[in-house]
């Protein structure tokens, strides 16, 4: 199965599977996040993290390659009264526009290889204004230790080394934490939080 078909299977099913809530780290970040400007939801998913960056005033492209999760995303942006832009794009080969966001947002997005991470990272990269925000979280090769989740290929797991093409940041934990979704979906996990 390719990541695709595995990622629209997943989001093909009426409940959204990682629940309507911003992820906990995210939310964590609301002081940091400018008054307006654009913001760059990467590998959004059914849309619970560009929405909410709508819902704090920000002017939100939210991308991701599922047609069903975007479809979601975009019943959510109708249900919450914001408005986002919505791409159905490939991450990784997606045109990334020159400085054009304030913020750049990559929540757990680790279906990506290292090749894949590098097209993707330096697109991120690119289209981050100077001074913008950056936030990133993933997990570490601890996380395999638990099995609750995420990729099973280690060189998809981020390390510190693994962030070479983000030199600066000025947060970087690697912790473990307890989340719960929804009903059906509770984990224990090992991410990297990065600002």
């Amino acid at each position: 199965m390719t990541e695709y078909e595995r990622w629209e299977t997943r989001y093909a099913t009426p409940d959204y599977a990682f629940g309507k809530e911003p992820n906990y780290f995210l939310r964590s970040c609301k002081s940091l996040l400018p008054p307006s400007g654009r913001a760059l939801a990467v590998a959004d998913g059914e849309g619970r993290n560009g929405v909410w960056l709508a819902e704090q005033g920000l002017d939100v492209v939210s991308i991701d390659f599922s047609p069903s999760a975007q479809r979601k995303a975009k019943a959510l942006a109708a249900e919450r009264h914001v408005k986002v832009a919505f791409e159905l794009v490939d991450v990784h080969n997606w045109n990334y526009p020159e400085a054009d966001f304030d913020v750049v947002v990559e929540i757990f997005t680790q279906f990506s290889s290292p090749a894949e991470r590098a097209l993707k990272w330096s697109g991120m990269k690119r289209s981050l204004k100077s001074g913008g925000l950056l936030i990133i979280q993933g997990y570490t090769p601890k996380q395999l230790e638990y099995g609750t989740g995420g990729p099973k290929q280690i060189e998809n797991l981020y390390t510190r080394a693994s962030n070479e093409p983000f030199p600066n940041f000025v947060y970087y934990r690697s912790w473990r934490r307890s989340a719960r979704f929804t009903k059906e979906h509770h984990t224990v996990g090992c991410p990297l939080s990065l600002i």
